[in-house]
């Protein structure tokens, strides 16, 4: 790894400032949460990014989840590239989107019927509306914390960009647009119990990420997510899980299928699409079949089921079932985790930890403990992290530009990336950021 340079990203980032508000297309990218300029990539390969000033890093980003089996993998690379020969949107149905949607509703239990669009924020907007007009219905439950997309009615308590920005609502969004959602505290079950007694008979859908995953990372506590699925079928409300970021990274049958909890929609993002711009929302068919033109509840997109990115999604579904990449992505996971617990050991640090599978949250704030929801979050000192970040980034270890993200390994991680992220954490976190 060579010393870190930034003349050529900075010279781009001066100039996508005077074309771009903040110069970046996405908030967190910024890096208004830890100072300092973004790097701009010119490439990505397997477990490392290179910037536009030929830096490289291990990359624990992974655009933020999708890249499962690390950048450029080579069958999904083939796969886009032969479908873009074909012609690179045709606006019509094509064989891409059956081939795709036959493999959710075969991999994931509580998928009978599927709707592709172009994106996480989509998909879970239109849960909302499908749940609405299913249940005939106008209310819905989230939690403080979760982030389902910058669509009006969920901006609302969310989590990552907003809070990285220090503003978690959004300037533009009514009253009148968040009037029917009820923020609740993740984990708190009589809260929830508490708001069904009140609302109960209005409520369309109980909304949550099963793991939280744009708060850091929260694992949920035994029986929460089978309490949630139990107070949603009593009511008569639907249960909606955001599986954006989880949706076939934990397992070809996503948080759900690891878990163990059936929900009766769920919302999937970029991970289905193997990093292309892609969304999908499905469930049990009586609820989907109240979609248009079927039904009464209107949902459309031009783009939607991309021949590109249907194509990205069959070939990484390909090769994770084949076998061995979650078992590989769990070991690697459990070597991350040694290794960052022997380094906060070491330098006598007491920080919160959470891990599942390939997705991981060093939480900055002393005491240790579990973070159990959003208020938890907000205790961790956002200055350390900063520090550590760029301390990180300094000896060629990429981690997210935000303490409210969630770290992502890939298949491609390999002795040599994990020996130079040991090296930078016992190097960041031996100087008690």
């Amino acid at each position: 790894m060579r010393q870190r340079e930034g003349r050529r990203s900075g010279e781009l980032f001066r100039r996508a400032k005077e074309v771009t508000p903040g110069g970046v297309h996405s908030p967190v990218r910024a890096f208004r949460a830890v100072g300092g300029e973004p790097f701009f990539v010119s490439s990505a390969s397997g477990a490392r990014l290179k910037d536009a000033d030929g830096n490289e890093y291990v990359d624990y980003v992974g655009s933020w989840g999708p890249a499962i089996l690390g950048h450029a993998h080579p069958e999904i690379v083939d796969a886009v590239r032969d479908a873009a020969g074909r012609g690179i949107s045709f606006g019509t149905p094509h064989p891409g989107e059956v081939a795709l949607a036959s493999k959710i509703c075969e991999l994931v239990p509580s998928v009978e019927k599927v709707r592709f669009c172009s994106s996480g924020t989509e998909a879970a907007m239109s849960c909302v509306r499908l749940a609405r007009g299913f249940t005939k219905r106008k209310k819905i439950i989230k939690f403080s914390g979760c982030y389902h997309g910058h669509s009006d009615s969920l901006l609302v308590a969310a989590g990552s960009g907003p809070l990285t920005l220090g503003r978690p609502d959004s300037a533009g969004v009514t009253p009148g647009a968040v009037q029917d959602t009820l923020i609740l505290p993740f984990h708190d079950r009589e809260a929830v119990r508490g708001c069904l007694e009140k609302y109960g008979d209005d409520l369309a859908a109980i909304l949550l990420e099963p793991i939280p995953a744009n708060v850091g990372l929260i694992l949920p506590e035994k029986g929460y997510l089978e309490f949630l699925r139990e107070q949603a079928s009593e009511t008569g409300a639907l249960l909606v899980f955001d599986e954006v970021m989880t949706g076939f990274r934990l397992g070809l049958g996503g948080a759900q299928g690891r878990l163990g909890v059936r929900p009766d929609l769920t919302a999937f993002g970029k991970v289905i699409g193997g990093g292309m711009p892609v969304g999908a929302f499905g469930g049990r068919a009586e609820i989907m079949d109240q979609l248009a033109p079927d039904g009464p509840v209107y949902q459309a997109g031009t783009l939607s089921g991309h021949p590109l990115a249907m194509a990205a999604g069959v070939a990484q579904l390909n090769v994770l079932e084949r076998g061995g990449v979650y078992e590989r992505l769990e070991s690697t996971g459990r070597e991350i985790e040694t290794m960052v617990l022997e380094q906060l050991r070491r330098a006598g640090l007491e920080y919160p930890w959470a891990r599942i599978g390939s997705m991981f949250c060093l939480f900055f704030r002393e005491g240790g403990g579990r973070i159990q929801n959003l208020a938890d979050a907000q205790k961790c000192d956002r200055a350390a992290y900063a520090s550590f970040f760029h301390q990180m980034l300094g000896k060629g270890v990429y981690f997210p530009p935000s303490q409210f993200e969630t770290c992502f390994l890939s298949a491609a991680h390999g002795a040599e990336d994990l020996e130079i992220t040991r090296s930078a954490l016992q190097s960041a976190l031996h100087r008690k950021t």
